[in-house]
C-alpha cells in the first residue's frame, strides 16, 4: 500500500543526514574559506559546497536512479572481487580505520583538551565510544535519535554563532584573496570525502524510510530523494554562515591561526569567556552523530557482506572498540596513515558513480572497468609522487592542480573500453536490478 510522504518524515530523516555528514572537519574548512578568500567568500563557497554536498547528492541520485541502492550498486559493474574489494575498503577507512576515529580525536583535542586539560584522550575516548555504541546498538532507532534529539541541538548552537557573527561582524571583510578561491574551495570540498560517505549513509537512510512505513519503492525513493535535498538545504545555510564567519575576520588579526584555531578564535570573539564551550559542545555534537551514522552503517554493510553470519550488534561492538584504540593515535597520524587510501579510492568511485547515472545508455561494461582502472593508475600516480617519486608528470595533466589528474585518463579508458568487446559473464550480484527490499 501506498503511503503518503510526511513532512515530518522527512524532517527527522534530512536532520539526521545533515548530522551525519556534518562532521568536526566540515566545521572547520568554510571559516579557514572565508579568512582568506575575503569579499570573494561566497564563491568559495560555493566551490566548496558543488564539490562537498553537491557531488556527495550526485552519488545519491545516481543509486536511486540505477534502481540498485546499496554499496555494491555503485562498483558491482567491476566484478564481483574487485566490487567487494573496494567497498570493504571505503567502508574501513570511513569507519573504524579514519572516520570514525577522527571524530573522536577531534573532539578531544577542539573540545576537550582546552577546558579539562587533566582528562587524557582514553578517558575521554570511552566515554565519547559508549555513547556511541548505546545510540547504534539498535539500529531502528537510530536516525530518530540523531534527526530528533541531537541533530537540532547542534544546529540551534550553530545558528546561534551565526546569527550572532551577522548582527556583530567581528571585522571588515578584505577586499583582497589570498589565495586562488575556486582551486581551494574545490580542493576543500574534495578532501572531506564526504562522497564516500554518501553511499554508506544511503543504507541507513533506506532503512529508516522502510522502519517509517514507506515499504514501496518508489515511496521510499521519493522520500529519500526529498530529505537528502532538506539535508542539502541545511548544510548551504550552514556552511555559508561558517564561510561569512571566517570572511569578517580577513581583514586581519587572526593571520596565526591554523584551521581548527580559527574556529576557537572565532568563537572566542563572537561569545567572549563562553566561546570554548560552545565550540566544545558544537564539535561534540557535530562528531558524535556523525559517529552514530558511520558505526550503523559500517555494522549494516558487514552484516550484509557475511549474509547475517555476523550480526549487526557484534560488528558495532568490534567497530566501536577498534575505533577507540585507533582514536588515540591522535589526528595527524590517523589522517596520514589513511590518506593515500582515500585518494586512491576516491577516483574509482566517482567515475562509477557518474557511469552509473547513464548506465541505461552503456551496454559495454568494459567502459566501466577501463575507465576505473585508467583513473586508478592516475591517482596510484599522484600518491607516489607524494611519497617522492618522479612522477611529476601527473600534476600537469589538465585539472592536475585540483587534484583532479584522474578525470583526463579516465575518460580516455572509457573511450577505450567502448571499442573492446564485451564478456558475457555478468559482474552484477545475483540480478542485474537488484530491488531495494535486497538492502
Amino acid at each position: 500500500m501506498r503511503k503518503k510522504t510526511s513532512l515530518k518524515d522527512i524532517a527527522v530523516i534530512g536532520l539526521a543526514l545533515f548530522a551525519m555528514f556534518f562532521g568536526a572537519g566540515n566545521l572547520i574548512f568554510p571559516p579557514h574559506l572565508g579568512t582568506n578568500a575575503g569579499s570573494e567568500w561566497f564563491l568559495g563557497f560555493m566551490c566548496f559546497f558543488v564539490a562537498d554536498v553537491g557531488l556527495a547528492l550526485v552519488a545519491i541520485l545516481s543509486m536511486i536512479k540505477s534502481g540498485d541502492v546499496s554499496i555494491q550498486g555503485v562498483t558491482k559493474k567491476l566484478g564481483p572481487v574487485p566490487s567487494v574489494i573496494i567497498n570493504t575498503l571505503i567502508v574501513l577507512c570511513i569507519g573504524p580505520f579514519l572516520a570514525i576515529p577522527r571524530t573522536a580525536a577531534t573532539t578531544f583535542e577542539m573540545g576537550v583538551m582546552p577546558l579539562f586539560p587533566s582528562i587524557n584522550s582514553w578517558m575521554f575516548g570511552a566515554v565519547f565510544f559508549g555513547l556511541v555504541l548505546l545510540f547504534t546498538v539498535r539500529p531502528s532507532g537510530v536516525v530518530d535519535v540523531i534527526g530528533k534529539y541531537l541533530t537540532p541541538v547542534l544546529v540551534a548552537c550553530l545558528l546561534a554563532m551565526i546569527v550572532i557573527g551577522f548582527v556583530n561582524p567581528i571585522g571588515d571583510i578584505s577586499t583582497v584573496a589570498k589565495f586562488d578561491t575556486v582551486k581551494e574551495g574545490v580542493m576543500s570540498g574534495y578532501q572531506t570525502m564526504d562522497v564516500l560517505a554518501s553511499i554508506v549513509f544511503v543504507i541507513i537512510i533506506i532503512s529508516a524510510a522502510k522502519d517509517k512505513g514507506y515499504t514501496e519503492t518508489k515511496d521510499t525513493m521519493n522520500v529519500v530523494i526529498k530529505s537528502s535535498i532538506f539535508a542539502a538545504i541545511a548544510l548551504f545555510v550552514i556552511y555559508g554562515g561558517l564561510a561569512f564567519l571566517g570572511a569578517t575576520t580577513s581583514a586581519g588579526g587572526f593571520e596565526g591561526y591554523n584551521q581548527t584555531g580559527l574556529v576557537v578564535a572565532i568563537t572566542q570573539s563572537l561569545i567572549g569567556s563562553y566561546g570554548v564551550l560552545v565550540l566544545a559542545i558544537i564539535v561534540f555534537f557535530a562528531c558524535l552523530t556523525t559517529a552514530i551514522g558511520l558505526v550503523s552503517s559500517c555494522a549494516s554493510y558487514f552484516e550484509g557482506l557475511t549474509k547475517g553470519k555476523v550480526s549487526y550488534t557484534k560488528v558495532v561492538i568490534l567497530t566501536v572498540a577498534f575505533s577507540y584504540i585507533v582514536s588515540n593515535f591522535g589526528i595527524s597520524t590517523i589522517i596520514s596513515i589513511a590518506s593515500p587510501v582515500l585518494s586512491l579510492l576516491y577516483p574509482v568511485v566517482l567515475v562509477m558513480i557518474v557511469l552509473n547515472f547513464f548506465g541505461s545508455r552503456i551496454k559495454n561494461n568494459n567502459i566501466y572497468i577501463f575507465a576505473a582502472a585508467f583513473a586508478l593508475a592516475a591517482s596510484a600516480a599522484e600518491v607516489l609522487c607524494g611519497f617522492g617519486l618522479p612522477l611529476e608528470f601527473i600534476h600537469k595533466l589538465p585539472l592536475g592542480s585540483f587534484q583532479c589528474g584522474w578525470i583526463v585518463p579516465a575518460i580516455v579508458g572509457g573511450i577505450i573500453g567502448k571499442f573492446v568487446p564485451a564478456s558475457e559473464r555478468s559482474f552484477s550480484f545475483g540480478k542485474d536490478e537488484e530491488d531495494i527490499d535486497a538492502i
